[in-house]
């Protein structure tokens, strides 16, 4: 009993992002294993148990912490690439860094600034890697599928939000493109899956969720969610294309190429995640107050 208490006592984690979506549950089930972690934040926060330090990613020289064992990234890796030089530690054996599936999606839109930003990614997850192991640190790179946590995301909420105030869905050609979204939770209990297994030392993992499902079926699953009837349109690719210009500022943030992907398959293979640290995602059946 004392070895095990010296040895929770001796394992701290730090979390980048730990106010994010993906990091505020990492942080939730550290607590619940009765780990004190530090959590790097922009704001001064005080939440009861966890060491909150108050610092930025983009300013790496001012960060200064404790000596840490594991360290969790949900964080931009891009930016975590810049500053993972400051965070190296005599103690530091783990590093687990959240990436994107987008490095392998979108490496051929048609869109020039995803583009861009694929290339930095992709570039950072290199350094993460070369940088990790120059320093004899194991790392774990994970690149989850399309992440939701309903009210809270950026990907399966906005949709949601469009569906009640209009009441329908238009759906790219049909909208017959496989998704496999996954929920923040689960993306948390892995990576801390992937934290204490050696057979995920060094290696890059997909994340996708429970289930495999054409597009036009997610949308379907968050409409009854809603506990709304199903009211979706299919739309013509060309018309889609021609008709974005003046719809656009219905749905903010979004791109003509994000339409168009609904035709396209985006499923990646859970097995290499499920045999290292047993991945286990839930199905896709989100509820919406």
């Amino acid at each position: 009993m004392d070895a095990k208490r010296s040895e929770t006592e001796q394992t701290r984690s730090l979390v980048i992002g730990g106010t994010g979506l993906v990091g505020g549950y990492i942080v939730e089930h550290l607590l619940r294993v009765n780990q004190r972690p530090f959590v790097l934040s922009r704001s001064h926060r005080g939440t009861p148990g966890v060491d909150w330090f108050h610092g930025d990613l983009e300013k790496p020289d001012s960060l200064k912490f404790p000596p840490f064992t594991t360290l969790f990234c949900t964080a931009d890796a891009i930016l975590l690439a810049n500053a993972l030089p400051r965070l190296f530690n005599p103690s530091l054996k783990r590093v687990v860094v959240f990436s994107s599936t987008s490095v392998i999606t979108k490496q051929d839109t048609e869109v020039e600034a995803e583009r861009e930003m694929i290339g930095r990614l992709a570039d950072a997850e290199r350094r993460i890697a070369a940088a990790c192991e120059a320093h004899n640190v194991g790392w774990t790179i994970l690149r989850p599928t399309l992440i939701y946590a309903e009210g809270r995301d950026t990907n399966i909420t906005p949709l949601s939000r469009l569906i009640r105030r209009f009441g329908f869905m238009p759906l790219v050609g049909g909208a017959p493109g496989l998704r496999q979204p996954v929920h923040a939770e689960d993306l948390a209990i892995g990576a801390l899956a992937a934290a204490s297994s050696r057979a995920a030392i060094n290696k890059f993992y997909s994340l996708p969720g429970g289930e495999t499902l054409a597009y036009r079926e997610m949308i379907g699953r968050i409409f009854d969610g809603l506990r709304m009837p199903r009211r979706m349109i299919a739309v013509p690719p060309s018309l889609w294309r021609a008709g974005f210009l003046v719809a656009r500022r219905l749905f903010p943030g979004a791109n003509v190429a994000m339409g168009i992907r609904m035709m396209k398959d985006m499923t990646f293979d859970s097995a290499p995640a499920t045999r290292d640290f047993g991945w286990n995602p839930r199905a896709f059946n989100p509820k919406f107050d």
